[in-house]
């Protein structure tokens, strides 16, 4: 296949792109102006443009046969007005773009990144793709984002949501920050440390976004994590053993929220996301137990 890949700069896409090639597969991968670019390859070809605006690159995606969109801001830190604004416009805009630049009436597919905020709070419940959705910020912009792509269908395209749990890999994402935390003897629980995390090592997510786009009976929502969501304080117990470091000292709810205003919920929040759909379609985990998936990510981090 040849395959259109926004925001694959990224800690995911950086990943992804070298798995999609070395697996047979051709890219074409949108670089917005100032961003880093991959090592090239023969079946690399880099597109220039903004994803959050309408533009050439747009011509680009005709002529693939599938599109994988990673494309969004962090969310990592203290959300003002502005980053709220980030947040949401790199998600939507580039969605809706992207779906506008699908021809139609061809067998075209669009893998569309989501994430596991959809749910909001929703402590002890299992979550399956049918759990109900949350209502918080980072919900509504999950909830939205799914809408964007969802109109892909209009055009004929079969049409993934892959929603993304939190995903552990070297030289990067969360794990980076939890490691450092960790090294600074504040790894410890955060809140009560009673809520459920969910997490994906970043080998399997990329596995499982080419088992999606490869498998041509399958389409919808998909939740994109190990089959073992773990308490909040046993990664933070799990980090600190494979440190050889204390992870003891607690962060209190308030004064999570007291540093991180708003964005505390996406630590705070309980969610015990559950790969239904995926396991159904077949799927194998390398990576279905927490300390492997760190054991793993922290070996080549260091290497």
């Amino acid at each position: 296949m040849r395959i259109f890949v926004t925001g694959g700069t990224g800690f995911v896409g950086t990943a992804l792109v070298p798995f999609l090639l070395s697996s047979g597969h051709s890219v074409r991968l949108l670089v917005r102006p100032g961003e880093r670019r991959l090592p090239g390859a023969p079946e690399l070809e880099v597109v220039d443009g903004d994803p959050t605006h309408p533009g050439s690159w747009m011509e680009a995606v005709g002529g693939c046969d599938a599109a994988i969109n990673l494309a969004g801001a962090p969310i990592f830190g203290r959300w003002s007005e502005q980053t709220k604004r980030l947040i949401r416009d790199s998600r939507i805009s580039t969605t809706r773009h992207l779906v506008e630049a699908i021809p139609e009436g061809e067998h075209f597919v669009l893998l569309s990144t989501s994430a596991v905020g959809i749910y909001g709070d929703a402590g002890e419940r299992e979550l399956d793709e049918d759990a109900p959705l949350g209502t918080d910020f980072l919900a509504q912009v999950a909830r939205d984002w799914e809408a964007e792509a969802l109109r892909a269908r209009e055009k004929g395209a079969r049409t993934v949501i892959a929603r993304f749990a939190i995903v552990f890999g070297p030289g990067g994402g969360a794990l980076e920050q939890l490691t450092k935390a960790t090294h600074r003897f504040a790894g410890g629980p955060i809140g009560g440390g009673r809520q459920w995390v969910s997490w994906i090592h970043r080998t399997d997510l990329v596995r499982a976004l080419l088992f999606l786009a490869e498998a041509r009976d399958r389409e919808g929502v998909f939740n994109l994590s190990s089959p073992n969501p773990a308490r909040q304080i046993e990664v933070a117990r799990a980090i600190g053993r494979l440190l050889h470091r204390p992870a003891m000292l607690p962060a209190p709810a308030f004064a999570v929220r007291l540093v991180l205003g708003e964005f505390a919920n996406a630590v705070l929040f309980s969610q015990r996301m559950i790969p239904r759909r995926l396991q159904e379609a077949g799927f194998s985990f390398r990576f279905p137990d927490l300390e492997g998936a760190l054991l793993d990510a922290m070996v080549h981090q260091s290497a």
